[in-house]
């Protein structure tokens, strides 16, 4: 199926799961106020944009053979979210975080030079979820009613795409693909909307600990389910960015005076 297709049913359906939290939270209040914000709803805007390109890089990957790819972005965003902070919000950098990005640009270099290709698709994803952090921590709306702001400004456009394929899947009727097509809204709004709720209650340092899990997970199932090559280059690279995150990881759960 084309990614283009993939894409506009996550968009289509986390709308509807959004709304319906919305709703059953009693959420609409806030929803309003910030529709009713310029600011916050052009930086909800354009944070809609950065996901859409990070989901559509991600289903791309994944349906092209670059799973493994896909994980080291995921790996390398906390990093990269690093540097954007410091650069645009005046975030402090002690040595230990500056030896912890540098330790992973080593590894991508390494992979650069021993490939003889840029990892693309892994910065691609890097720097779209990290600017979409950005994004959504400057605006400052909270979890539930700015992913519903973005997936429902998108929604139309994915509408109009999937009415002009003619239904697509859908219109073929085959029951397994609508309902794995239908389970792309819950499988893309329950998460981030645990992950929100686990947030409130969990100490920073082991809500960054427990988003390693991710990219852990997506690296196993392309290596051992989709059966990619994991070369010697790509052992490197990674043994590079998993030293990063582990000065990374140690340096944010030191206790602060």
């Amino acid at each position: 199926m084309p990614t283009s297709e993939i894409l506009s049913h996550r968009v289509l359906w986390s709308a509807v799961i959004c709304l319906g939290a919305v709703a059953a939270t009693r959420r609409l209040a806030p929803l309003r106020a910030v529709c009713r914000v310029p600011r916050q709803l052009a930086l909800l805007l354009v944070s809609a944009a950065m996901i859409s390109i990070n989901w559509l890089l991600f289903i791309w990957s994944v349906g092209h053979g670059h799973a493994l790819e896909a994980s080291m972005g995921y790996f390398i965003y906390p990093l990269v979210s690093v540097l954007l902070g410091a650069a645009l919000l005046g975030e402090r950098l002690n040595a230990r975080r500056i030896g912890a990005v540098a330790v992973v640009a080593v590894g991508v270099a390494l992979q650069v030079a021993r490939l003889g290709e840029v990892p693309w698709i892994a910065l691609g994803l890097a720097g779209s979820f990290a600017a979409y952090a950005l994004l959504r921590k400057v605006a400052m709306a909270e979890a539930l009613v700015g992913l519903t702001v973005e997936t429902v400004a998108l929604a139309p456009l994915a509408a109009i795409y999937l009415i002009g394929q003619g239904g697509g899947a859908f219109a073929q009727g085959e029951p397994t693909m609508i309902a794995m097509l239908l389970s792309t809204g819950p499988m893309t709004a329950l998460p981030l909307l645990l992950f929100a709720f686990g947030a409130r209650r969990l100490r920073l340092s082991t809500l960054g600990l427990m988003q390693y899990v991710n990219p852990t997970t997506q690296m196993l199932v392309a290596v051992l389910a989709f059966g990619e090559p994991f070369a010697s280059a790509h052992m490197v690279t990674f043994a590079c960015i998993w030293l990063g995150l582990a000065l990374y990881s140690l340096d944010a759960a030191r206790p602060r005076n």
